[in-house]
């Protein structure tokens, strides 16, 4: 959640305009129903669209829910995260380098500058991504190689 910098005031009806901003932003139309969201501890009140589902994103519990990032969570699940009471270690994978693939070398200025001579002379009518390819670097290092030559 992210702060707009826009602020309104309530109205002697108690009513507030929504920027027409944050309206196309979220996709509100008019005539829309949309839903409060209020988290009374923490002084916070959100606004989305209405959807009929309103119940925990974990347990699908109707009580005593609290808005956390775009998503309703109760109490108990809540608590539960906290505690990590239910929670289960995510395994990670071990990080293995393909043998397919391989470390790129290093190579001086000086060596891609002789290698792209003798291809040129060798094969004058290949193009920049051919030459590219056939020294290991990107077609914009052959071009800055052209350059040097």
């Amino acid at each position: 959640m992210r702060k707009t910098g826009m602020t309104r005031s309530l109205d002697s009806l108690g009513r507030i305009v929504i920027p027409i901003e944050i309206r196309a932003n979220m996709g509100i139309e008019i005539n829309e129903p949309l839903e409060f969201y209020a988290d009374v501890e923490t002084g916070f009140m959100g606004l989305g669209k209405y959807s009929n589902w309103t119940s925990c994103k974990l347990c699908n519990s109707i009580q005593n829910l609290s808005y956390f990032k775009s998503s309703l969570l109760c109490k108990q699940c809540i608590l539960d995260m906290k505690g990590n009471i239910g929670v289960s270690p995510v395994p990670v994978a071990a990080s293995k380098v393909p043998a397919d693939k391989k470390y790129k070398v290093h190579q001086s200025t000086l060596q891609l500058l002789k290698g792209l001579r003798k291809l040129m002379l060798e094969h004058p009518e290949a193009r920049q991504n051919d030459y590219a390819k056939w020294l290991g670097v990107s077609q914009s290092r052959i071009s800055q190689l052209k350059k040097f030559l």
